[in-house]
Parts: structure tokens; sequence; C-alpha cells
């Protein structure tokens, strides 16, 4: 799980692909959900990143500009969104879910 969770803007956050990976759902399911339902996902909760943000990380994680690989800037979850309100998880993952967030909020 630490891998997944870096410093942005002074705040642990984790990305969306990352998240959406760990409740078993595609990124744009995951994407979609928050656009949903934007109400209960509050800037505190949710941002998107900046290009100047987004560019180390893009290296680093080794994602193509081009053709197959992202072609949006990803949002990234804080600490402070204590949970997965909108974007439904498979029923055999929801205890290692579980465990999942919990660790992640105790960090």
């Amino acid at each position: 799980m630490d891998r997944l969770i870096y410093e942005i803007r002074e705040q642990k956050v984790m990305l969306d692909a990352d998240l959406a990976e760990v409740y078993g759902v595609e990124t744009r399911v995951l994407v979609q959900a928050v656009k949903r339902n934007s109400r209960r996902f509050p800037a505190d909760f949710i941002f998107q990143l900046s290009e100047p943000e987004w560019d180390p990380l893009r290296s680093q994680i080794v994602i193509s500009k081009g053709k197959g690989g992202r072609r949006y800037r990803p949002y990234v979850f804080t600490r402070a969104w204590g949970g997965f309100h909108a974007c439904p998880s498979k029923p055999e993952e929801r205890s290692r879910v579980k465990e999942s967030k919990a660790r992640y909020r105790t960090r």
C-alpha cells in the first residue's frame, strides 16, 4: 500500500487509478462515479492534478503521453476522504478493501 501513496500539496494522496485497482473497478468507472456524485467529494477529499504536479509522476510511474496512455490528468484522493461512497466494490474484495483503507488512514 505504501507504494500507492504520494505526497502532493502537503497531503498524502492516492491516484485514481491506484484506488480503482484497490476496489477492483476500472479507473473510468471510479471517475464517472465521482463526477455523478460530486457533492460527496468536496475539494479537501479529491482534486485533479495540475500539469506541473502530474509531469514528474507520469515519468516516475512510466505512463506515456501518446496513444495508450492517460488522456487527462488524474484525480487524487486525500486522507480526508474516509470511505468509498460512490463506486461499487466487488463483494469478495470488501475485507481486503477495508483493511487497505484502515492502513491508509493511519499513515
